[in-house]
């Protein structure tokens, strides 16, 4: 059965020279499905502060108690997952997402909204761990920067659907129907993963599971989000937003203290040592940032300043349209000699030299759709080979470890692109004066994304982790 057991693909598939393809088509279905959810959930914004006489802070919550169980969940999932198998969890992943989504969707209230996107964030947390390992451990080795970037094609064109998806939606069939897409696409996806992704055929031994720093990692990275939640308009006294912060810092360096000495801790902390995979990361968390940061403050300064929600979803598509356009693109029009070190610098710089020109820019649609644009084509040239780089440094049987640990650092930078645009939009009086503030922060961010890349080293032993055996 499905639930018990990983069932093998039929022999046709697993006999086909590009068999694998299927296997990496399939997996586009979670990354697809994920990033359309990310990215639509923030059209919803002005529709559930109407409905719920909510304020932005509170609200952005239905985004950030979904990227703080992803957060939460994403390493020690990718760690179950090399033990039990990729495929088993990632199955689990799909039922558990469609039907969070149904109930999403019939919330009566933004506290059962968000309850119910913790639950969904859930099911995301066995695709997203998973969806990079599968990939890594189905394709041939010298095809793995093509399939990561189809991969990340897929995540891009989710992103990029969802904006216009969901102004639409919004506009024309209210809020519920941006979890209502989902049911769908979960179906098929169950379906085609259950007969064409293949089995895991080097698991790892259980051994001991670090629920202490599970909840030292829970605990910091909440603790640190919902100090910048209160910061931006929740109704918290100061003293109790101060002893957030003290919380996550007290817990962060809990959390390391506990890695560095358990026996069988949550991450190996030799991989955080390892110079690549350090830098790697840094760039994935800043690279994140940037990509979402937008998308939350996009619509909320193009509605108040009269544009339509559906036109601020169109305009805001070109930050995702060029992600996609990079991510399965920049394999055939940049060079053929170029490392993936070089790819991901020229990415990161592409990108800080476009939210640098964002900041004196007027922000209106004709000066902001092209240079979305080019941040997109930016931080989609950078995505695939900076993914590759950092599972390029993990070896083939922590790939699901690695995996969940490079997901979990994007999901924080997801996370933190939603809630420092939100603090510094709450915090920044005036409209212009909020969206120079803002982007000047994003402007930052890219600086030091791009500063990172610079950090990997100028030649490693392989560009590639080593893939696990493919299915007999």
């Amino acid at each position: 059965m499905i639930l018990r057991s990983e069932r093998a693909r039929p022999e046709r598939i697993r006999a086909m020279p590009r068999g694998w393809w299927f296997a990496i088509a399939t997996v586009c279905f979670g990354a697809f499905m994920g990033q359309l959810d990310a990215s639509i959930a923030t059209l919803t914004y002005p529709a559930l502060r109407t409905q719920f006489h909510a304020g932005l802070a509170a609200v952005s919550w239905v985004s950030l108690s979904y990227l703080l169980t992803l957060v939460a969940l994403l390493v020690p999932v990718g760690r179950l997952s090399d033990v039990y198998g990729r495929k088993l969890l990632y199955l689990y992943g799909f039922i558990v997402f469609t039907a969070a989504s149904a109930a999403c969707g019939l919330a009566p209230s933004l506290t059962a909204l968000i309850a119910f996107r913790v639950v969904q964030a859930v099911g995301a947390a066995l695709l997203q761990a998973n969806s990079v390992a599968l990939v890594t451990t189905s394709a041939p080795r010298e095809r793995m920067r093509a399939a990561l970037g189809v991969q990340a094609g897929a995540q891009a064109l989710g992103l990029a659907l969802g904006p216009t998806l969901g102004g639409l939606i919004v506009s024309g069939l209210g809020w519920r129907w941006v979890f209502y897409v989902n049911l769908p696409v979960g179906v098929i996806a169950v379906i085609a993963g259950h007969y064409l992704l293949p089995r895991t055929r080097a698991k790892t031994p259980p051994g001991r599971f670090d629920w202490s720093g599970l909840a030292l990692l829970a605990t910091a990275s909440t603790n640190l989000l919902l100090g910048i939640s209160a910061a931006s308009g929740l109704n918290l006294p100061p003293a109790a937003t101060a002893c957030l912060f003290a919380a996550a810092l007290g817990a962060g360096y809990g959390f390391w203290r506990r890695i560095s000495r358990a026996l069988a801790p949550l991450v190996d902390p030799a991989l955080l040592r390892t110079r690549q995979i350090a830098a790697g990361l840094a760039g994935a968390l800043g690279g994140y940032l940037v990509l979402f940061g937008p998308l939350v403050l996009v619509p909320v300064v193009l509605t108040e300043t009269g544009t339509s929600l559906a036109g601020a979803g169109a305009i805001l598509t070109a930050l995702p349209a060029g992600f996609a356009a990079a991510a399965l693109g920049a394999n055939r029009v940049l060079p053929a000699a170029w490392s993936d070190r070089t790819r991901a610098l020229a990415g990161s710089a592409l990108a800080t030299a476009a939210m640098i020109a964002m900041v004196p820019a007027p922000f209106t649609p004709a000066y902001l759709g092209p240079l979305l644009a080019v941040l997109g084509l930016g931080l989609g040239a950078f995505t695939p080979a900076n993914n590759t780089l950092v599972m390029g440094a993990i070896p083939a049987r922590s790939a699901g470890t690695g995996g969940g640990l490079l997901n979990m650092t994007r999901g924080l930078g997801t996370a933190l692109g939603v809630a420092l645009v939100a603090l510094v939009l709450h915090v920044v009086p005036g409209t212009r004066h909020a969206t120079m503030a803002a982007t000047g922060l994003l402007a930052l961010v890219t600086l030091a994304v791009c500063a990172s890349n610079l950090l990997h080293p100028r030649h490693h032993a392989s560009d590639h982790a080593a893939a696990e055996p493919l299915e007999l």
